[in-house]
């Protein structure tokens, strides 16, 4: 049975919506029929280095620590020597180094084939609109040379290169058994509630949700539309900012901020809803092609959605409905009268993407990389 190791250079906590998907891409793996382990840092007592439950390498803490985790890939590459792995699947930290270089190329030493996950390209916009474009300033010089060590990078562009390495492309995937579809379609005769569920940063664009809002209720409305927002804020400043902007345009009454939410109580505010709001705003940071995980889970929920980016998996679909991406305050009437348009049960939606499931995208990698 062929031999995976899936490769992060962060922590790994199951309830951490990145490591969710990370769980759903290892599982996916195995139902492909492979034999999967996980290498991830814990961080819990002292910085370890750990494939599934087993300490490969402890460095201990403080600042040596620190130094050692970004450094320290011997003990990955002996694991890979010593287990005969035959493919590396990485997730990318945007940590191109010498450090990582000489991994890599161990790794295709003992044989092993390798692929890199880039999740979102291109990133150097969205590091500079965080203001952290200085992490990744050795990754900038090194990812050339990086990525010729690979075999192939998978992304979900459109790019058939990066950096010079041929791309898998495969979309974001969804795992069915962990959402579950809308119960019921609500009476949106008088009312519509949408719902914007992120990691909230500026590029989701919800700012021009709650412009649009305030242009909407410039004038009496006898319907009436609100907003919900779930997740948290990336950052003080962001949840300052959108806080400000909904009291300066009156918008209480209209936009709920529930924060981060998960389980039934997420599975409640999705039932309550009735239209989701994908990005709005990822032109910001100069992506405009991209594969969300956002609008899939939307679709598996069962509900129709607006966004502003590319996406050749929902484009054309009837229940989808695109806006430009510009400044623009989004227009409520053109989304009731969007919403009101599309006859598709929520079944129906999520029946739509069956192709979507992570074990059929992870497939696609294998079937790319396979000897």
């Amino acid at each position: 049975m062929e031999r995976i190791l899936f490769l992060i250079f962060h922590g790994f906590d199951p309830n951490n919506g990145i490591s969710k998907k990370i769980s759903y891409q290892v599982e996916a793996l195995k139902a492909c029929g492979r034999e999967v382990h996980l290498c991830y840092m814990d961080e819990t007592t002292t910085k370890q280095r750990k494939v599934d439950d087993a300490v490969i390498a402890d460095y201990g803490s403080g600042l040596m620590s620190k130094i050692l985790k970004r450094i320290e890939f011997t003990s990955v590459s002996n694991y890979i020597e010593e287990h005969h792995i035959n493919l590396v699947y990485i997730r990318s930290n945007h940590n191109a180094n010498p450090f990582t270089i000489h991994m890599v190329k161990r790794m295709r030493k003992a044989g092993a084939r390798i692929v890199m996950e880039i999740p979102t390209y291109p990133y150097d916009v969205e590091y500079k609109a965080q203001g952290i474009s200085r992490q990744i300033f050795q990754d900038r010089l090194f990812r050339r040379r990086f990525a010729k060590e690979l075999d192939a990078i998978v992304t979900f562009s459109d790019y058939d290169t990066i950096f010079g390495q041929r791309t898998i492309r495969i979309s974001n995937g969804i795992d069915f058994n962990s959402i579950s579809v809308k119960k019921t379609r609500n009476d949106t005769s008088r009312k519509l509630n949408l719902i914007g569920v992120a990691e909230i940063h500026h590029w989701h664009g919800y700012d021009r949700v709650i412009r649009g809002l305030a242009k909407y209720y410039a004038q009496p409305r006898d319907y009436q539309v609100t907003f919900h927002m779930v997740g948290y804020f990336f950052s003080d400043d962001v949840e300052k900012s959108f806080k400000q902007l909904i009291a300066d345009c009156q918008m209480q009454e209209h936009v709920v901020i529930h924060g981060k939410q998960h389980g039934e109580a997420l599975d409640k505010i999705f039932d309550l809803c009735d239209f989701g709001i994908g990005s709005l705003g990822r032109h910001r940071v100069g992506i405009h092609r991209i594969k969300t995980l956002k609008n899939r889970e939307y679709a598996a929920r069962g509900i129709p959605f607006v966004y502003s980016e590319t996406d050749s998996d929902f484009d054309n679909r009837p229940y989808v409905l695109k806006v430009p991406a510009d400044e623009t305050p989004l227009d409520i009437c053109e989304v009731i009268r969007f919403y009101q348009s599309v006859s598709l049960l929520p079944e129906d939606i999520r029946s739509s993407i069956s192709n979507l499931s992570w074990e059929h995208q992870m497939s696609i990698v294998l079937n790319h990389i396979s000897p």
